[in-house]
């Protein structure tokens, strides 16, 4: 029985839609474009400013430590002098579920928050934050929870307490609703508002963008909600882009292309994953409770559990691959005319670029999965269209001056060589390590390399390196001796024409049932 169901691409993007009111008359006889975000603070027009970088963060309390409220905690101090925090995705586990909200988020971040004092008392779709908390959605975001499998999760609490067994599914009754739980903690939900109260909503929290179109107002501490499930907003002479890359990433056509003996190779995979899920399980079910370690070994088996999920479900994508399946191409075109607008427009002295998949990554199960390939396909389509339409862009000077992303429970710096596309010769970083079990980096080596086929038939494909790591920041150690160093991220951009950015990941480490707290060298971009 499958644990957990992601839903198909038209069904997301619908979905989002009604819940913004996506091009209601109201909203388009207001002049309001529903992907600008006006972040009102007083300091939008400084050229130098800091901010903070997390991801894949939610996973609430373990039984003896609490990873994502250590991280919490260590940027506290931070939020005196940063100006706004980016998340990654995946802001709850497992599957975005409302009623997860308030261990996984709310008591977390409370700092955040206003009422952050009496953190039981906010309500997860009414939240207001005093500092500003600028999310995109994750695959977890979107997930939903198969009613039959809920029950029996539920149902066999009792019985897996009585037997000693402690590998617990982390899901409650409810999945996130096709993202609907991430919508109303996050989003301006303005779908079910009379047209009334709808006008009245409108003049009241958006306001001029520009000359010609109007954008939604974030004023920290009074209205803190985020136009769409993908915006820009500028600041510093910064244009920053947050995508929902859940809904370009279905592999399509792009897994077909090698025939027969690829698909066997799937399905070779597939059976090897669930033996490997099987095993964990068994191990599991073995586990001297009283072992010191016993806790945190089940934590990490139900963690491998959840990853081995998520390989079936990357993989049964591929197998099942549509090939007219459709992608979010409006989503796509819009990055690729914000991003020449901002080249063209003199106030803009660079880019930011954030999202959930890492079209580059070194991490164990990540680099070969469908949706990598095909989140890197699209973004370079837009990459490249961006290039030839702006002059300046070259290699010295590539479309954007950063991508971030998360969905790999790691930190990672790379950078990209010659691809043959606008993607190359950039910085890239994965910011998934701050808060659920971290993965380690692949055996497989720091340096990435991709199949180029050549187009005549009687040559081979080309191997070529495309990409390589200059920082990972994940698991290692063997048990019982394993090292988890949770992680986020300090950006300091300075002033300047071509401005230049430091990037300070701060590590929480655990360490046999101990932390330790410090930060690595900076990163000079």
């Amino acid at each position: 029985m499958a644990s957990i169901l992601d839903p198909p691409i038209p069904a997301k993007v619908a979905k989002m839609k009604a819940r913004v009111c996506w091009q209601h008359p109201t909203l388009v006889a207001h002049h309001i474009d529903q992907t600008r975000l006006i972040l009102e603070d007083g300091h939008a027009e400084d050229e130098e400013f800091s901010f903070l970088v997390i991801g894949d963060s939610g996973s609430g309390p373990h039984p003896d430590h609490h990873p994502q409220r250590r991280l919490a905690e260590q940027m506290v101090p931070h939020l005196e002098d940063c100006r706004f925090l980016l998340h990654t995705g995946d802001v709850v586990y497992q599957v975005g579920s409302r009623e997860q909200y308030p261990e996984n988020f709310i008591k977390p971040y409370r700092e955040w928050l206003v009422g952050g004092e009496q953190p039981e008392k906010i309500a997860y779709d009414q939240m207001l934050f005093r500092f500003p908390f600028l999310a995109v959605p994750g695959n977890h975001d979107y997930y939903n929870l198969p009613r039959l499998y809920s029950l029996l999760v539920q149902i066999s609490k009792p019985l897996r307490k009585l037997l000693g067994i402690d590998l617990n599914p982390n899901v409650g009754w409810h999945g996130s609703g096709v993202g609907d739980a991430y919508a109303r903690a996050f989003l301006d939900y303005l779908q079910g508002m009379p047209d009334q109260r709808l006008a009245a909503h409108l003049r009241a929290h958006y306001g001029p963008w520009d000359g010609h179109t109007q954008g939604l107002r974030y004023r920290p501490g009074v209205f803190t909600r985020l136009p769409n499930r993908y915006y820009t907003f500028r600041y510093g002479g910064i244009d920053f882009f947050a995508l929902d890359s859940s809904t370009f990433n279905d592999p399509s056509l792009l897994t077909h292309q090698g025939g027969l003996d690829h698909r066997q190779e799937l399905q070779d995979q597939r059976r090897q994953v669930l033996e490997d899920r099987r095993a964990v399980e068994e191990a599991a079910l073995h586990q001297d409770l009283r072992d010191a370690h016993a806790q945190e070994d089940l934590d990490d088996w139900q963690a491998k559990v959840e990853q081995y999920d998520e390989m079936l479900l990357d993989l049964d994508k591929q197998l099942n691959a549509n090939p007219t399946a459709l992608i979010d191409t409006e989503q796509l075109l819009w990055l690729r005319d914000g991003l020449i607008a901002s080249w063209h427009d003199p106030a803009a002295r660079g880019r930011i670029v954030f999202f959930h998949h890492p079209p580059y990554v070194t991490e164990s199960t990540k680099w070969n999965q469908g949706q990598t390939l095909a989140v890197r396909q699209h973004l370079r389509w837009v990459l490249d269209q961006v290039a030839a339409a702006v002059p300046a862009i070259s290699p010295q000077t590539p479309p954007v001056n950063l991508v971030i992303n998360g969905h790999a429970h790691c930190f990672e710096h790379l950078k990209t060589l010659d691809t043959g596309h606008a993607d190359g010769h950039l910085a890239w970083i994965v910011c998934g390590g701050s808060g659920l079990s971290l993965r380690r980096q692949r055996s497989g080596g720091n340096v990435l390399y991709e199949t180029v086929p050549d187009l005549t038939p009687e040559a081979q494909a080309e191997l070529r390196p495309v990409a390589e790591s200059q920082l990972f920041v994940g698991r290692t150690g063997k048990k019982p001796d394993y090292r988890r160093p949770y992680s986020f991220l300090r950006v300091d951009v300075k002033g300047g024409k071509d401005p230049k950015f430091v990037l300070t990941p701060h590590v929480s480490e655990r360490f046999h049932q101990d932390w330790q707290d410090y930060a690595l060298d900076p990163i000079y971009l």
